[in-house]
Parts: structure tokens; sequence; C-alpha cells
């Protein structure tokens, strides 16, 4: 029995003294680490520097492997260093304190290397910094809300102040729609709604950035349907309405042939308007040469509506006619119809050609026993692309829809072989994204469109999100900028969505760390593509402990909610997405029908999540769970 206790003993010591070597070898390392990037530190703002010293620690550590280590500390009923994010060098001191008791050796001030970042000062940091760059969190949760705004809340002040009523925290203004005329009425009403409901909301803009997208493609047809809606035995429930007028509904200079509550919108040119009445008839020939008849309901001095109860295809310059009590009493004419955009038939093991933007995308050209003659071709809107492309290089169209590699590469284009298509075949239109995972772009994070948008953020703005950024030269070039407009303080948003932004954050927070305030946005619908969506649960997890480490609060996007936000029901994934978003300092919803719903819902979560979870750590409040068992 005692030979026993004796190799229990000597277990122990062994397992103590192995310990002790690997917790000391990570405190040096951290310490080397700070000596080697002293230059950078030099420059962070005094306080932010222990902020920045904490990630340089943590960066230290976590280029190891610590598993066995950690299986080691558990052993010893000791921290496993799971959470020290935010306190690297305090928990690491705490537990070489523990260990040199266990072993009987003196403590000297040397041996733990004080530093003044212990748990309740890194939280405290974090949140610090959270109240400087994203303003305080509301009573009642401790994570912020960030909403996109859609166009019409600058005519809709009822919008704004529900979803200031509701929960917002942050109001979102995207750049890369509307313009300052927009941006005013959006900031008009929600000041006006900060007074009613004695709230404050700070405000977003997030610049458009060098967005990689397709080019146009060669227009459609002219041509417009219209449909009735019918019940599974093909009857007629309710009409088509169709609108016949002279001055159709325009956006961004376009004619819009379709309204939101459902009716289709003809321009004509209104020769008839002024005899037309309620009851009358108007006939025509559609594009499939079909008599379509539609009955006047209602009559404008430049409307008239009417309804269908049969499908219709009408093109530009279709003739009208005008029937009353079955004579024929006048014509018109339907007047120039936007061309349908048109989008590209692509299958798996396709050929794509990318060009330059100025030259319209078509559709492969194929012969009459069905053998390609020329490939299909589209173009990218930065020509940046032709030159750091490379043969080999991965290619991602419409968030991942369509995913190939670059098969040869010219000044111009490059030919892509596609090698998996959604569903084996899809249709890629114009506008649509494109990622190169494997491409840096060399150019810079901020276009002249954005320049100019920054004149107009850096007087109504509190914080400005700079989209695919890179590199530290982005940040530098963002803060230029900011002081060459001798503007009021503006937190800064780095919003981290390609493979080399996530590479690069340290050295992206280190930067910003010289000019804060600034927090981090997890974009994932391009990072996912990106890195991969088998790999994006990891990705994400790695940006909010790199953040924590740095103290700098993170905001969690895209796709939160969404299918809430847009139809009204959530579905189960997205609801416990929503719940890990309680991780970050901000969750940001985007615009749709049903947002207020979904702020209220995400508002809830938040607030019921807040009580099991701090950041990755579990906390262990009351189940309610039956009391029978």
């Amino acid at each position: 029995m005692q030979q026993e206790y004796s190799s229990n003993d000597m277990a122990l010591k062994i397992l103590i003294d192995r310990t002790l070597r690997s917790v000391t070898y990570l405190k040096e390392e951290g310490q080397r680490l700070e000596k080697e990037l002293a230059p950078i530190l030099e420059k962070i703002q005094p306080e932010y520097k222990l902020s920045a010293k904490n990630l340089i620690y943590y960066l230290a550590l976590r280029r190891h492997d610590i598993r066995e280590l950690q299986s080691d500390l558990r052993s010893l009923g000791l921290s496993s260093l799971g959470g020290i994010e935010s306190h690297v060098m305090a928990s690491l001191n705490a537990v070489l304190m523990t260990l040199y008791t266990l072993t009987d050796q003196p403590v000297t001030a040397r041996d733990l290397h004080y530093h003044p970042i212990d748990h309740f000062v890194g939280n405290n940091l974090l949140e610090e910094h959270a109240v400087t760059v994203l303003g305080p969190p509301p009573r009642k949760r401790a994570v912020r809300v960030m909403v996109t705004m859609p166009s019409e809340a600058a005519d809709d002040p009822t919008l704004i102040r529900d979803l200031l009523a509701r929960g917002m925290d942050l109001m979102r203004v995207n750049c890369a729609h509307d313009g300052p005329e927009v941006w005013l009425g959006m900031l008009k009403n929600l000041r006006q709604a900060e007074k009613e409901l004695d709230k404050t909301c700070r405000v977003a803009f997030d610049l458009g950035g060098p967005k990689l997208r397709t080019g146009p493609i060669m227009p459609g047809p002219e041509v417009v349907r219209w449909r009735p809606t019918r019940n599974q035995r093909g009857q007629v429930v309710t009409p088509a309405t169709v609108m016949l007028t002279t001055t159709p509904p325009e956006v961004d200079g376009k004619i819009q042939t379709s309204l939101d509550s459902g009716e289709t919108v003809l321009p004509i040119k209104g020769a008839f308007l002024s005899i037309v009445q309620v009851g009358d008839v108007i006939q025509l020939k559609d594009a499939r040469e079909r008599r379509r008849r539609l009955a006047v309901t209602e009559v404008t001095a430049t409307t008239c509506v009417c309804v269908s109860d049969r499908t219709g295809y009408v093109e530009s310059n279709m003739p009208l006619s005008l029937y009353r009590n079955e004579e024929h009493i006048g014509e018109d004419n339907i007047t120039h119809l936007p061309a349908m955009p048109e989008r590209l038939l692509l299958s798996t093991g396709d050929t794509l050609i990318i060009t330059s933007d100025t030259e319209l995308g078509q559709s492969a050209e194929i012969d009459e026993t069905g053998q390609v003659i020329k490939p299909a071709q589209i173009g990218c809107t930065l020509p940046e692309v032709f030159r750091d492309v490379e043969v080999g290089h991965r290619i991602f169209l419409d968030d991942g829809k369509f995913i190939g590699y670059v098969r040869e590469k010219a000044d111009d284009y490059f030919r892509v072989e596609l090698v998996r298509v959604a569903g084996g075949a899809a249709r890629l239109g114009a506008e649509k994204g494109i990622n190169l995972p494997d491409t840096v772009l060399d150019l810079p994070a901020l276009t002249p469109k954005d320049l100019e948008d920054l004149k107009f953020v850096v007087n109504h703005g509190d914080l400005v999100s700079l989209s695919f950024v890179q590199r530290q030269e982005d940040i530098e070039q963002l803060v230029a900028e900011i002081k060459a407009h001798k503007a009021r303080e503006l937190g800064i948003i780095l919003k981290i969505e390609g493979q080399t932004a996530f590479s690069n954050l340290p050295r992206l927070l280190l930067t910003a760390l010289q000019n804060p305030p600034v927090a981090v946005m997890v974009a994932r619908g391009d990072l996912g593509v990106e890195v991969g969506f088998e790999r994006l649960a990891e990705v994400q997890e790695e940006i909010l402990w790199l953040c924590e480490a740095a103290h700098v609060p993170v905001i969690w996007a895209t796709q939160v909610l969404e299918s809430l936000a847009k139809t009204g029901i959530p579905s189960r994934a997205e609801v416990t997405d929503a719940s890990m978003a309680g991780r970050a300092e901000c969750v940001m919803l985007n615009k749709g029908p049903y947002i207020t719903t979904a702020l209220e819902f995400l508002c809830d979560i938040l607030a019921r999540m807040q009580t099991h979870r701090t950041k990755k750590r579990s906390t262990l409040r009351k189940l309610n769970v039956s009391k029978n068992f």
C-alpha cells in the first residue's frame, strides 16, 4: 500500500512539473512577442495600450496547440485557460501562483510579471470600449441591436419611431443605396422619434466599398405579363389588375411595371383617356397572338384601371382598341416597356468567360447539334481583377451558387470552369457578387463614390463602416480622410467579409487601436462564401476571440432572423443563430416587411440568453425544469 502512494505522488509531481514548464513557456512567449512588436505598441493610443498588449499575449498563446496542457490543468483542478481572452497574463499568473505553491517554490514579482488587466478589468475594458463606439446598452439587455434602414424610412416617420420604441439602438444606413437627400430624410425622422420617445440612437453609415459584381447582360425582350390568381382547380379567385397610365412610377429613371400591391402597370400614350368610361372594354392581341379583354373598373385623368381573368403578355408599342357596348370607339398604344432582365443559364461543367464590364454578358452560342460554339460570357465591375487573378484560383458567383476555377487568363478576360452549380443548373444575373478567395486584389478599400459619400458621413454619422477592408493601409487611408475633413470623432467599424481580412485581423486590430474608437463587424455573407460555409462557424468564433482579447466590440451581422424579417415566420435554425449572436456586443438586423416583429423577437431572445451565457462562458442560472423527477 505504501508503494502505491509513492507511485501516485511521483506521478503527481511529474504532472505538476510538466504543467509548470508549459505555462511558464506560454508566458515567456507572450513577453517575447511583446518586445518584438514594441514599435507598433508605441503607436497605440495610451488608453488602449493595455488592450493591445493583451491581444499580443493572446496571439502568442494561440500560436500553440495547448489541448494537452488544458487536460493536465483540469486534472489538477485548475483553470484550463478556456476563457482568458480578455485577461491573458493575469490568468497565466494565477495558474503559475498555484503551481508554485504546489511545488513549494517561492513566488517573486519577476516570476509573476504582474499585469493590471485581471478578470474584472478585462471585462470592464471591453464594455467601456463598446460604450464609447456603440453607445450604452439598453437597461434590460447587454447586447445592442442595429437595424438597416429601407429607402421608405426617409418618407415614413412612423417606421423609424416604431423601431426606436421596440428596441433599436443603432440605425444603419447603407451608402450603396439611395443618396444624401434620402439619408437626410432618415436622419430627420430619427431625430424627431428621439425627441418623442426621449431615447438616443447612434447612426452608422456603411460605405459601399469596392464590391466585385457581375456586369450587365444583353437586355431581354420588352415584355410585361399579368396573371390572375387561380385555385387548385384552375378557377379564377382574383382577377389580374392592370393599370394603363400616362404617369407610370419610376425608380432611378426606370419605369416600374409592377407594384408591391400586385397591380401590373403599363405606360400608354393616353389617346383614349378623355373618352374612356367605367364598363368599357379594351381589347388587344398579346405577344402570343391571343386575344385579351380588359374590363375598365376605374378612370382618372391619367389612368384607367382594368381587370382581366386571363393571363396576358404585352410588348412595347402594342396597339389597344377601346369598345363600348361592342362598338369600337377609340385607339391607343402601349409605349416603351423596360426590357426584361436576362440571366445566363449555366450548368456544372460549363465554361464561363469573365470579361471587362464594358462588354454585355450573353448566353452561350449553341449549334443545331447542341455543341457550344461560343461559351457564355459576363463582365465584372473591377478591372483590377484581370491583373491579380491567377490560373488555378477559385471563383464563387452569386453567394456561392456557382463555384469554379480559373483555367485560363489573359489581359482582359479569364476563362472559368464551373465545377459546381446549385441544383446542377441555375441562372446567373447581373449585379451578382463575385468572390475570389485565393486572389489578393491590390486596390484601396475606398472607392471614388466612398470618398464622395464620406463628405456627408463625417457631418451626420456617429460611425462609418469600412467595407472590404484587407490591410492596415485601408484603415490608415480612412483615418486620413476623416482627419482631412476636420470632423468630430467618428467611430470606425471594420467589416470582416473576406479571407484576406480574416487572415490579417490581428494586424488590422493593432492598426485600428492607433485611432480608436473601433468595432468589428462579422459580415457573414461574403465571409461565408470565401472561407467556405463549412468553416464559417469556426471562423466567426476566432473573430470573437481575437476581438475580445483586444477589448474591441463585435457586431454580429448578415441574415440574422432573415426569414422572420421577410416573411413574418422564423426558421428554427435562425432562432438558434440569433441566440448565439448574444456573444457579440451588437447584432445587426437587415430590412424586411416584418422588421419590427423581428426586432421585438430578437430583443426578447437576447434578454433571455444573457442570463445563461456571458460571451462564450455559460452561467448557471436556475433551470426552468419540472421538480417532479
